[in-house]
Parts: C-alpha cells; structure tokens; sequence
C-alpha cells in the first residue's frame, strides 16, 4: 500500500490473511514482544502544538490493507491504524473532535489537497516529492527485512559465507532484491515473479532461504499454508534508502496536526499503549 516505487510491493500485506488475525491476536498475547522499532526516544520532550482552533480531525484510511485497515466480521473498520488514530484522539484529549473514513487508497492524497480530511492513516510512502507538499509525523513503526529459512538452517548465524553457500529466494525487480545485493553481493540469489512463487519454492525445499519484507514472511510463516516449516534467521535488517522511512501520518503543510501526531506517538509509547496494539495485531518475533 506504499506508493513509493520499487517499495510499494514490500508492504502489500496478502488479503487472505486477514483470517489469520484472532490467531495471531491469541499467540500474541503471551509473546515478550518488543512492540515496533521507534525513531524517537520516549525519553525526550516534545511540547504539545495548540490545536484548539482546529475544529474537527478527520483521519482517511482505506479497507484493504489488513492488518492495518480492514472491516472486521460485523463490518466496522478496524485494524492497527484506526486503534491508533482513535489512541491518539484520546491521548491528545480531541476525541469530539476525530473521525474516521475509508476512501480508495488512490483518492487519499486528493481528498488531503481538497480538505476533504485532514490526516491520511494508511502507509503512504514518504518520498522527498510529498515531503515538498505535505507534512508527516514521526514513523511509529518502521519496516523490516527479514531472511526466513527451513527450520533446519534456521538456527545457522547469518554470515556471506553461508548465505553464498545457500539458495537464497527473492522477488525480482523490488527494493528487496537491491537491498540482498548491496547488503549481501556475494549471493547469487534465485529471483522469482512474486512472493506467493518464492514461498512456495521456500516450503518445498526447492531454496532453502527466503528474503523478503518482514511483516508479511511473519503471517506468512505463522500460517496453516507454510506448515511449520520455516523461521526466521537473523536480521532483522532496516534501510531508509531501500524500505523508506516507515510508517507515518501525512497532514496537510503548515498545520499543526503533524506536530500534534508526534508529542500523541510519544506519549503512546511510554504509556505502553503503542507497544499494545502492536502485539494486539502482529505476530510475535518480527522484531
């Protein structure tokens, strides 16, 4: 859902594991997860913005992009934006003030401009063009590479002279396949069309090695499709030039919501309510 170029594929999360949530949600709960790589210290000082003139905060988010956006059983929009868009409405003590609304994901950056909202939720790709038109937050939760491999190299350290030795996956012409080649040179990876092929070829020993983006090798790997077969090895492995900068909320230039965003973020995150929603809707041990 990022639209950010050779990147926008390595945070597409597959719809069909939507189905997957009330089980990561159950395994979750019992993980000493560390909860999402910050940017910032939650030890710093971030004064508070007035937005008292600001009469109503309205976020756009999409439908389709579990398990950050989706409609749940009943049909209400939830995932881990709109919990954290509603956390920050209370934190900032605006809750009167904040709605929610789904749009397309190629109508929100016009619906922005347009003030047909005032904060876009939903994994827009910074790049310096945006950054030239609007403001964003601090990311509240970056990107990851990871490597997942069989269970029976899983537990083999990461090194170039192993992982040259190995047939190490990857899906051709993405940000994934230049990250393994400056990172790792000396691998010759297996390049395939899409990340469902180079799973499959993962899970029957076709490579034994897996590179790819973190959050979706997760669920994958967590799944009844993978069969317990793979873990994660090493990593994981973090590249603003290749996965960008992560996750953030994109306002409006000038406003003061962006600034409002990041003293909310903090305040989630030493409260331990950031780290909440992050094992409420990911998997144990992608970080």
């Amino acid at each position: 859902m990022v639209s950010n170029g050779k990147g926008s594929a390595s945070l597409k999360i597959i719809g069909f594991l939507l189905f997957l949530l009330p089980a990561m949600h159950a395994s979750a709960q019992g993980a000493d997860a560390q909860g999402p790589l910050l940017t910032f210290d939650k030890r710093e000082h971030r004064a508070m913005p007035d937005i008292g003139n600001v009469p109503r905060i309205r976020f756009l988010t999409t439908l389709d992009f579990p398990p950050f956006e989706f409609l749940d059983g009943e049909g209400r929009l939830s995932g881990f934006n709109v919990d954290l868009a509603r956390e920050l409405c209370d934190t900032l003590q605006v809750t009167a003030k904040c709605q929610i609304q789904a749009l397309p994901f190629d109508e929100l950056q016009t619906a922005l401009e347009n003030r047909s909202g005032d904060a876009v939720i939903a994994g827009i790709g910074v790049t310096p063009e945006l950054r030239a038109k609007f403001d964003f937050s601090r990311p509240y939760l970056q990107l990851s590479a990871r490597f997942l491999s069989l269970k029976k190299t899983a537990g083999e350290p990461i090194t170039p002279m192993k992982l040259a030795a190995s047939k190490v996956g990857v899906v051709k012409d993405t940000a994934h396949q230049s990250m393994l080649k400056a990172y790792f040179p000396n691998v010759n990876p297996q390049l395939f069309d899409d990340r469902p092929a180079m799973l499959k070829a993962l899970k029957s020993g076709e490579i034994d090695t897996a590179f790819g983006e973190g959050l979706a090798l997760a669920f994958w790997s967590a799944s009844g499709e993978a069969g317990n077969c793979c873990a994660f090895r090493g990593g994981p492995y973090y590249s603003g030039d290749f996965l960008g900068e992560g996750m953030t909320i994109m306002t409006r230039s000038g406003e003061p919501l962006a600034a409002a965003f990041d003293h909310g973020l903090l305040e989630l995150a030493r409260n331990g309510k950031l780290n909440e929603l992050f094992i409420k809707y990911f998997p144990p041990g992608l970080y």
